[in-house]
């Protein structure tokens, strides 16, 4: 019952936030001149208008669920994971030059691709853990700037030594993905691919886990309470550096589901133009890193995006709206954290008084 009331909770924040969203982007067309009930009916046709439009939605919601997902696990444990655009590109580009040029069948082709983009994205963050214990680097910090290392390295990757040299010089692509080595589609001629069944499986996975397992036991103790966990024999640079690899290898499958189940092969900017990754941090904190309502916030805003281009391809309202939905998303985000530390600081300086 206490584990539903907490879902329940987690639901209603993100819907609160879209209602205050539906009516900041109303009175917006209203102001100039559109029809609101014709915008908001393109929005939702555009997302869910017919079942190729709907498979779409989830297509998009795969990545930014996955990214979303790790966030989430990295805020459970305390630790801050901002790195999760340059973790999902080098899990992609890891996942297209092993699809490619690994010498064996489609199949193997295919598992040593996931297993690569899940390395790569791991190590990434887990880089980014190891300078923090190490080094006192904070990981804010150090998550943000190897995104940027990450994502330029890429770039050059795909734009010289694994260059699809059959294509025009100007694209820094890598070569096409054999298709025995595509991730397999859940209904034939839709974009959804089996990746989002296997990140809704990581959601139910990573929710038993933080429930019911002792390493998730650490994890919430971690998060919520770093010095209580100390004192009751939690190690602290264990647990922040598993997490990070967690977080970070779900980032990189978000990278690798997108080559070998949708792109076929590694486009530069391809990834990081959608703004998988920072959507997702948006899903995680709507959902307030719980794994299953992290799986409806993803949809959510996945919704909003695919909604969005619909709308803009059948009235003269601009893609933007969903744009300024989202912006109203994270002020309620930053509304809601002000609030926590708030209360937090207040609660400290009350304690301090007391003593």
């Amino acid at each position: 019952m206490i584990q539903l009331q907490k879902l329940l909770k987690s639901l209603i924040q993100p819907i609160i936030a879209v209602i205050f969203g539906l009516a900041i982007g109303g009175i917006i067309i209203s102001l100039t001149g559109g029809s609101v009930f014709q915008t908001y009916t393109e929005l939702w046709n555009g997302a869910f208008g017919n079942f190729y439009f709907f498979t779409t939605t989830l297509a998009r919601a795969t990545p930014i669920l996955l990214i979303a997902l790790g966030v989430g696990f990295a805020f459970r444990a305390g630790v801050f994971n901002l790195g999760g655009e340059g973790q999902m590109v080098v899990g992609a580009i890891s996942a297209a030059i092993v699809a490619y040029y690994l010498p064996a069948p489609g199949i193997v082709k295919l598992i040593a691709a996931i297993a690569a983009a899940v390395v790569a994205g791991g190590l990434l963050s887990v880089l980014a853990g190891w300078m923090e214990a190490a080094f006192k680097i904070q990981l804010v910090i150090s998550t943000l700037l190897l995104n940027y290392i990450a994502v330029l390295f890429a770039s050059y990757l795909a734009g010289h030594p694994f260059q699809d040299k059959t294509g025009s010089a100007a694209l820094a692509q890598t070569p096409m993905i054999e298709q025995s080595a595509w991730l397999g589609k859940v209904f034939q001629g839709m974009p959804l691919h089996v990746g989002f069944i296997i990140a809704l499986v990581g959601a139910l996975l990573l929710w038993t886990v933080l429930r019911y397992s002792v390493f998730g036991y650490e994890v919430n103790a971690s998060g919520k309470n770093p010095l209580f966990g100390a004192y009751g024999g939690i190690h602290q640079v264990k647990v922040m550096l598993f997490s990070m690899f967690i977080s970070g290898s779900l980032a990189g499958l978000a990278g690798g589901f997108e080559v070998l189940g949708s792109q076929y092969r590694f486009v530069d900017g391809a990834l990081t133009v959608p703004g998988y990754a920072w959507t997702g941090v948006m899903a995680a904190l709507l959902a307030n890193s719980n794994p299953i309502g992290i799986v409806f916030t993803s949809l959510l805003l996945a919704a909003l995006q695919t909604g969005a281009m619909g709308l803009e391809r059948n009235t003269e309202i601009p893609l933007e709206i969903a744009s300024i939905m989202q912006a109203v998303l994270i002020l309620f985000i930053s509304a809601k954290f002000t609030k926590q530390w708030w209360k937090a600081k207040k609660k400290g300086a009350d304690i301090r008084g007391a003593a």
